[in-house]
């Protein structure tokens, strides 16, 4: 009798994954699932897609933010993981070359004028760098063949931006056509296209291929939003806004933030420690509502009736007045949802009349994670969509009305080619830090631009603890401030208990997309003309509005309770991002509305907070 072959509890493991994959995607018994990893792929491409009609180019794809597979009633075929994030898979050997880097390259500081970045060096206009756009179709095609067509021109897109740029260069962007579509059938329906960006990382959450088309070809008007204004210093603020009128004279740009803080100031190593409090369910007063109401007036001409937006914010302003919100107030301040599962595939012509019906519809297109969804919760004053740190929240496009005659758009995320660092990307929040496979080289990108050791103060790990001296001269490489923060958290490994240098990296990341570690980029030229842009009238300006909203904010919250020290120390705990998402969905679900809650329920967490409110 021949021997049978060894069997691992690893391979007995995997076994039993692969058939409850196939038990949920209903397959029968034989047929391997798609997947074989957590983060692999369920969807109908394969983990290597071939991106062209020839064998001559193919592309590793990791698919990310994986959804369990839960069939509907009345939707055959519903698949969950449709909209999942598709970025380029890194090979193995890569990621271990980088690792071993970051464990002997000595961590330095670079001058503050190499922060200084241009939207030419990082996008080319005119070059390939283009985002893919819908191809023509007519009446005449079926829906197959439409979809077809369009997945035909996706891969002759990517094959030709691959085979222009070297793809060592190339920043992460979105591979999944399915999420192109979203912002197709968006830019179809807005007619007034809201780009928001991040106000730490602006130039590359802006697209001047996007700007090119939506002013040039579509003849729409295009308002910039330079959005988490609380994150950075007004001088800054005012320098970004001069940068983009100057390079992009057709753009409406405004300042925003959903969360005004109440302490402003440059970072402050103490303030990284510094508590937090939790706030009741009260209105929340975002900075920027005003001026977008304005914006948008000037662009309609009295074409729209917006008398309803501007008594909605005048009665929002006196409710923030009031200590807490009833059940009533709730329901009629109510905001019509639509979800838009599919209408991104429907054969529909773009829409060449303006503001049909008398309504003005305000498409909100942009990255991931730059507060497209906190925005909406801002101009509506309470929160009718959910929201998360981790990209790729919001899965498909839906909309709200904010009054019967305003219309919002909530897009997806979408990552558009550029030749950024990928380091600079994953700090600006557009990956999943939770599913990133080799962190420490952000963690270092992160340390060369801001001292983390110093803020974080860390301690270095290969010296012992009273020989302070030799402890503010030590050289830190990205494994020993991972290390180091690891040893001072108390991230230890299960089994062996040594410090968790992977969850440590993991953490530090997330401090910088929160913001407690704010790592802001600066347009040429600032560094020298720094002294001049902080006496800046608009400097003067943006500071005294954020002084005003901040003083609104305070008194709101003047009676509010503080947590008790235990409920501190839960928060205090760092948690994997889907620990997190299943937190938000609990709240109010997939843009669920919180009015249906109870009267305790939180409106909202503060995501993007300073470093002087949060604690690590």
């Amino acid at each position: 009798m021949p021997r049978k072959k060894p069997f691992s509890v690893k391979q007995k493991k995997k076994q039993l994954q692969e058939r409850r994959e196939r038990k949920r995607q209903g397959l029968p018994d034989g047929v391997r699932s798609s997947s074989h990893s957590r983060s692999g792929s369920h969807d109908r491409y394969e983990e290597q897609t071939d991106t062209s009609d020839s064998e001559s180019f193919t592309l590793q794809v990791r698919k990310i933010n994986q959804q369990p597979a839960l069939w509907k009633a009345g939707e055959p075929g519903y698949n969950p993981n449709r909209f999942r994030l598709h970025l380029e898979k890194e090979s193995r050997e890569e990621i271990e070359r980088r690792k071993k880097v970051m464990q002997e390259k000595i961590v330095e500081l670079t001058p503050e004028a190499e922060l200084e970045v241009d939207i030419v060096d990082i996008y080319k206009p005119g070059s390939v760098l283009d985002f893919p756009k819908r191809s023509p179709w007519n009446y005449t095609m079926t829906k197959e063949q439409l979809l077809v067509q369009e997945e035909k021109a996706f891969r002759e897109y990517l094959e030709k931006i691959y085979s222009t740029f070297d793809p060592v260069k190339l920043s992460y962007f979105e591979h999944n056509l399915e999420t192109w579509r979203q912002l197709w059938r968006v830019l179809e329906m807005s007619d007034i296209v809201l780009l928001i960006t991040d106000i730490r990382h602006p130039v590359i959450h802006f697209s001047p291929a996007l700007y090119d088309y939506v002013t040039r070809e579509m003849k729409r008007n295009i308002i910039l939003v330079l959005n988490k204004i609380d994150l950075a210093p007004p001088s800054l603020v005012a320098a970004w806004k001069h940068y983009f009128e100057q390079k992009f004279p057709q753009l409406h740009i405004l300042c925003f933030t959903s969360y005004p803080q109440e302490k402003p100031g440059e970072t402050d190593p103490s303030a990284v420690f510094q508590k937090r409090r939790r706030r009741r369910r009260v209105k929340t007063m975002a900075v920027g509502p005003k001026q977008l109401l304005k914006a948008c007036e000037n662009i309609t001409q009295g074409k729209v009736d917006l008398t309803s937006w501007k008594e909605k914010m005048e009665r929002d302003a006196a409710n923030t007045q009031h200590e807490d919100l009833t059940d009533e107030e709730d329901e009629e301040d109510a905001v019509l949802v639509e979800h838009q599962t599919d209408s991104a595939m429907e054969m529909c012509a773009p829409v060449d009349e303006l503001y049909k019906d008398g309504i003005l519809t305000v498409g909100c297109v942009g990255f991931p994670n730059v507060g497209k969804s906190s925005l909406i919760n801002g101009l509506v004053g309470k929160k009718v969509v959910s929201v998360s740190r981790t990209p790729g929240h919001t899965k498909y496009f839906q909309t709200y009305f904010l009054t019967p005659t305003v219309k919002l758009c909530d897009c997806p995320g979408l990552i558009f080619p550029s030749l950024v660092d990928r380091q600079q990307q994953i700090l600006a929040g557009i990956y999943p830090i939770a599913q990133i496979q080799e962190p420490y080289t952000s963690v270092g990108y992160l340390a060369t631009r801001i001292p983390v050791p110093k803020l974080l103060k860390l301690r270095h790990p290969n010296m012992e603890e009273d020989r302070s001296g030799e402890q503010a001269e030590a050289k830190f490489t990205a494994w020993d401030i991972c290390e180091a923060w690891a040893e001072k958290r108390g991230y230890k490994t299960a089994k062996a208990a040594r410090n968790d240098v992977y969850r440590a990296a993991n953490s530090i990341l997330r401090l910088s997309v929160d913001g407690r570690l704010c790592l802001c980029m600066r347009p040429p030229g600032y560094t020298v003309q720094k002294v001049d842009w902080q006496q800046h009238a608009a400097t003067l300006e943006i500071a005294a509005l954020q002084e005003a909203h901040r003083q609104q904010s305070k008194q709101s919250s003047e009676d509010e309770d503080e947590i008790s020290s235990s409920d501190q120390e839960d928060d205090e705990k760092d948690h994997d991002a889907d620990e997190e998402e299943e937190e938000e969905e609990e709240e109010g679900g997939e843009g669920g509305d919180v009015s249906k809650g109870h009267k305790g329920a939180f409106l909202s967490k503060n995501k993007f907070a300073l470093l002087q409110n949060d604690e690590c």
